[in-house]
């Protein structure tokens, strides 16, 4: 039987980061300020009172507590126990136990654990070398400086990668700048990280930069690589396929993903909802969103039973097929389970993809997929990057071929898609009259930034917005019985991870290079703050465990490192955690709190 000092939490194993500091401290548990009131009261005469068995573990107060509950309730304390929060809006005060932790929060913004409901960190976990976000590099220096810290705490000749996730539009932060809005070259990250070779590879196939070291090794498997480190064409993918064959192994790929938690964690992405990837053939046509679909999990899952895991993550199956048969999704709807796990481990549903295509006069097998996900009562999600053009206005769109075919299998199977949640994400070109179908049989969306990074004007179409169309979608949603939406990153291909950025976009309609190019669907920062909290609560499922700060509710929670609702516009980029608390434990310590209590 566990003691009662693990039963509340404060095991070394659920301990992860800020366990040292915690460990330092000695004298009472309580907080100067709560520990002056206390000595008021004795003073009064009041004796102090034992400790309660129901202690709390954790309580944060004086901070500015956002719950985004169904009144957006905004506290100022709350309490933690056994995993849970116990209560919000008040400091529980006389009923501190012996290891009680109280945090002063010293007027910090505190927001629910970000859950992102359609992203790829298995992808991200399953990287060869020690690969490296860029997504928070704005130029040159930005990148230099992060690679330069990467290579000082890894082995010398080690590979450092960026795979996915990042666009050479981010590095635009001077537009008059000469570098803005390119790939380091080979000499520039030669000066960053002269002793380990490097590969950045944008998208899913490039293009792609390395540096001398890098250029070296590549040229001796006969991978051409340009003087300035630049690779194009087919190069990048040879280059790739290269790096995981030489470097991909069962303990390199745990410890990718414990690299790949502990940077979602810095950016307060609690909860994951992960979409799969395209089936490996360990050929150079693989690209970036490439894996083994039936291995891709077990280093996820060897680290989650090892007592390693910080983030909850959720597992979709994505099944991409044009023969009409499906006979992949045939089998994986009839040998596995939807929703079979923990709360920090579980299985999801079939997507991002059922089938490959979605019109029929092509051969797409779409529309009998989706039956046979209705007909096994499975939650499907698919995803929608198409749009009407000016050139051929009439041609439909990929979203009307899957609303369409959501209609078919909901009218062969009443009430599967309003009862099993059904999705389409992205859609940066759906209409109103669309959106309305979609609601009538109770479909939703996932809303995605990802045009934040090579997003364009929309001239060639006939939507008059780079969408989604975050405003025409949550003013649906606010019409009685209106259409669920939720919030995700995409990430991390071709969009970050980090959630602020996403929304930026949101909020400003505003891209990476400072064009607007998604007008008049701007989005409050509640609003987009919502859709990535309680409304993704939602989506997963888990309404009842997971979006907002309410007592009985799993205690997830980041406290920000400025005000999400009052810095300028452009500081929203910069938004990070300082304290992430999954589950009650504290997963992310950025040191500037004082966790000794």
């Amino acid at each position: 039987m566990a003691s009662d000092k693990q039963r509340r939490g404060f095991s070394r194993r659920r301990f992860i980061q800020g366990a040292a500091a915690a460990a330092a401290a000695s004298g009472s548990m309580l907080s100067s300020a709560a520990r002056k009131e206390e000595d008021a009261e004795e003073k009064r005469g009041h004796r102090r009172r034992p400790p309660s068995d129901d202690a709390p573990d954790i309580v944060l107060v004086n901070g500015k507590i956002h719950t985004m509950d169904g009144e957006n309730t905004v506290v100022s304390a709350v309490s933690i126990r056994d995993g849970r929060f116990v209560e919000v809006g008040h400091a529980s005060r006389g009923r501190h136990g012996h290891d009680t932790r109280v945090i002063d929060l010293r007027g910090r913004t505190v927001v629910p654990g970000i859950i992102d409901n359609h992203n790829h960190i298995v992808l991200m976990g399953n990287r060869p070398g020690y690969h490296t976000p860029l997504e928070n590099a704005y130029s040159i220096p930005d990148v230099q400086a992060i690679y330069a810290e990467r290579a000082a705490g890894i082995p010398r000749d080690a590979w450092i990668t960026t795979i996915g996730g990042f666009h050479s539009n981010h590095i635009y932060a001077n537009p008059s700048d000469p570098t803005s809005g390119r790939l380091p070259t080979r000499a520039e990250l030669d000066i960053a990280v002269p002793n380990n070779p490097v590969f950045i590879e944008i998208g899913f196939t490039g293009p792609a930069t390395t540096n001398s070291a890098g250029k070296s090794i590549f040229e001796s498997q006969g991978i051409t690589v340009a003087e300035n480190g630049s690779m194009t064409g087919n190069n990048p993918s040879r280059a790739l396929l290269y790096l995981r064959q030489t470097l991909l192994t069962p303990e390199s790929r745990r410890r990718a993903v414990i690299d790949a938690m502990n940077y979602a964690v810095t950016v307060g992405v609690t909860t994951h909802l992960d979409q799969g990837a395209f089936q490996a053939t360990n050929t150079a046509a693989d690209g970036a969103a490439h894996e083994d679909n039936f291995t891709m999990h077990i280093p996820f899952l060897q680290v989650y039973a090892q007592d390693k895991a910080i983030i909850r993550l959720r597992i979709n199956f994505l099944h991409m097929e044009s023969d009409p048969a499906t006979p992949e999704l045939v089998q994986r709807l009839k040998n596995a389970f939807q929703f079979l796990g923990n709360d920090m481990v579980k299985t999801g549903a079939i997507g991002e993809f059922i089938a490959s295509g979605t019109n029929p006069a092509l051969g797409s097998p779409f529309a009998d997929a989706a039956k046979r996900v209705a007909a096994a009562g499975w939650r499907a999600e698919v995803h929608s990057l198409g749009r009407r053009t000016t050139n051929n206005p009439s041609a439909p769109a990929d979203f009307e071929f899957e609303i369409m075919a959501f209609e078919a299998a909901n009218g062969d199977f009443p009430g599967i898609v309003r009862e099993r949640r059904w999705v389409i994400a992205h859609v940066p070109g759906i209409t109103q009259e669309w959106i309305d179908r979609l609601q009538a049989i109770g479909g939703n969306l996932s809303l995605t930034g990802w045009q934040y990074l090579a997003g364009n004007p929309t001239a060639s179409t006939v939507a008059p917005y780079a969408g989604p169309p975050f405003r025409m979608i949550v003013d649906s949603g606010k019409r009685p019985g209106g259409i669920h939406a939720g919030m995700s990153s995409d990430g991390m291909q071709i969009a970050p991870m980090n959630p602020w950025l996403h929304m930026y976009y949101a909020t400003t309609g505003i891209n990476a290079r400072k064009v607007l190019i998604n007008p008049n669907q701007q989005i409050s920062r509640e609003e987009a703050l919502s859709l990535y909290t309680r409304e993704n609560g939602w989506f997963l499922r888990e309404e009842d465990q997971l979006g907002t700060i309410e007592s009985g509710k799993l205690a997830d929670l980041v406290v920000l490192n400025s005000d999400y609702f009052t810095v300028p516009n452009e500081d929203l980029k910069k938004i990070r955690s300082v304290l992430t608390v999954v589950g009650g434990n504290v997963v992310y310590d950025g040191g500037v709190l004082d966790l000794r209590g």
